[in-house]
């Protein structure tokens, strides 16, 4: 054999392993293709009915959100309206209990004066600007 025949057959050896192996990777790169398009498959097949219940659950909570918000709405209303009733009630019928809880105050300590038979004392307060002070600070306060 002569040079140029054993370089021949060392190309074609060459050539055929290199043939082999990538016959080898397409072969495998087949094979995660398949893998890969079956997992794709799947994935698609759990995922469809999972965006569906997902899908459903946010249209319930967007529901049930929205009857939250009229229930608040609707609480915010009659604290509004009880406010305004107390508001009325208390301006309404405050002064004249007031009136008659000093009434009737007045009324028993008359009648209690009257059924002891003690002669009414003088009133020991003074009101100075709104505010009611003790017969012991009056004194000072005048001289």
């Amino acid at each position: 054999m002569t040079g140029g025949e054993v370089a021949g057959i060392l190309v074609a050896v060459f050539w055929a392993i290199l043939v082999s192996f990538l016959a080898v990777v397409l072969v495998r790169l087949a094979q995660t293709l398949k893998a890969t398009t079956r997992l794709v498959a799947d994935v698609t097949e759990q995922a469809v009915p999972l965006l569906s219940d997902a899908s459903a659950t946010v249209r319930s909570a967007q529901t049930q959100l929205d009857r939250v918000d009229a229930i608040a709405t609707d609480v915010q209303e009659v604290t509004s309206n009880a406010s305004a009733l107390s508001t009325t009630v208390a301006s309404t019928f405050g002064g004249p209990l007031v009136k008659v809880a000093a009434f009737g105050y007045g009324v028993r300590r008359a009648m209690s004066r009257k059924s002891d038979g003690e002669a009414p004392e003088p009133s020991r307060r003074s009101v100075i600007v709104g505010r009611t002070v003790p017969a012991a600070r009056r004194k000072k306060q005048r001289g």
